[in-house]
């Protein structure tokens, strides 16, 4: 029997979508797992439905009790299977902005600030259930700007709450002077509210006033804010496609595969109901906030403290954070 070389092509990649997370699965972790002695196992491995799970924060290690081993209690192979284990489930982009994330604690420390607190090794690796022998599980990897929260059933993925910030923004002295972490969503943004109209600017600009933080902070579970700004239909062709280019920016930490199947989800579901609100000043280097916000999901970032100069941004799942629709399929299936 012939087969045609579309279907041929489209065999391959599933094959090469399937191998890549059975070995997320299986592999970074197993390794991980198989490297830590009792203690450390008791330490890092929790029971799936343990209260921790959805509780997280985005403050520093020594400000925020976390459930799960910290970097500091690894030795050097560990953390190589712990950063492994890491880069599995992220984008070469999304790991690159996660070490830049919290190699920033170092450039704190060299400012003066407290070396026992601006620490690159507190940061905490939690698993919950057995990723070696349950087909539902989850892991987190959380400490100062840095909430990453992924949950899986078989070969589907959840990555929500997704917290990534930046303090500084742009180093402002030393060697890295003017080296920037999280460029890419503060630039665009801005570019955006500059591309508008005064008519569209007064439809987006929902306040004069910065937000000091995302409005959502640390919540278990968020619902939609109120609705504020500028619908997706009422932008332009270019506006549109900058949009979904701003979007796909904070989807671009997953793996692809993931991010381009969330998007088309998106312009699916959501396109027409997306809007994008901004609150203070439109240039760098003064207080601003945007959030944009569909049927399914909200992005927030700020950028507001420290003289501008000090990112958080999130994105939330509505229905989705911390896994609540992939453990609700799970227990609905039933083979389980």
């Amino acid at each position: 029997m012939k087969i045609k070389k579309e279907t041929l092509a489209m065999i391959t990649v599933l094959v090469i979508v399937a191998t890549a997370f059975n070995h997320i699965k299986k592999s970074p972790v197993e390794d991980f797992l198989k490297s830590l002695d009792t203690e450390q196992v008791k330490k890092v491995q929790l029971p799936f439905d343990d209260l921790s799970r959805d509780i997280w924060h985005f403050l520093p290690g020594s400000m925020w009790p976390r459930a799960g081993i910290m970097l500091k209690e690894l030795n050097q192979k560990q953390k190589e299977h712990a950063f492994t284990m890491l880069k599995q489930h992220l984008s070469d982009a999304g790991f690159k902005k996660v070490m830049g994330i919290i190699d920033l604690e170092n450039v704190l420390a060299e400012m003066g600030q407290d070396k026992k607190m601006r620490d690159p090794e507190k940061y905490f690796v939690a698993i919950y259930g057995d990723p070696l022998q349950d087909k539902l599980w989850a892991w987190s990897f959380e400490g100062h700007h840095l909430s990453l929260n992924f949950t899986i059933s078989g070969n589907e993925v959840s990555m929500t709450p997704r917290f990534l910030g930046a303090n500084p923004a742009v180093i402002p002295s030393g060697s890295r002077k003017g080296q920037r972490t999280l460029a890419a969503e503060d630039d665009m943004g801005i570019e955006l509210i500059n591309s508008m109209s005064s008519e569209q600017r007064v439809k987006t600009i929902f306040s004069t006033r910065s937000y000091f933080e995302i409005v959502t902070s640390n919540s278990t579970e968020v619902g939609p804010l109120m609705p504020v700004g500028i619908a997706m239909r009422e932008l332009n062709k270019v506006q549109q496609e900058h949009l979904k280019k701003l979007v796909y920016e904070y989807l671009s930490t997953m793996p692809e595969p993931l991010a381009r199947e969330r998007m088309e989800q998106i312009e699916k579901e959501d396109f027409d109901e997306i809007r994008f609100g901004w609150a203070g000043a439109t240039e760098l280097g003064k207080g601003h906030y945007y959030r944009i916000q569909g049927q399914t999901f909200l992005i927030e970032f700020d950028n507001t403290v420290g003289n501008a100069n000090h990112i958080h941004t999130v994105w939330r799942d509505f229905d989705g954070d911390f896994g609540k629709d992939l453990i609700k399929e799970h227990y609905l299936d039933k083979s389980h």
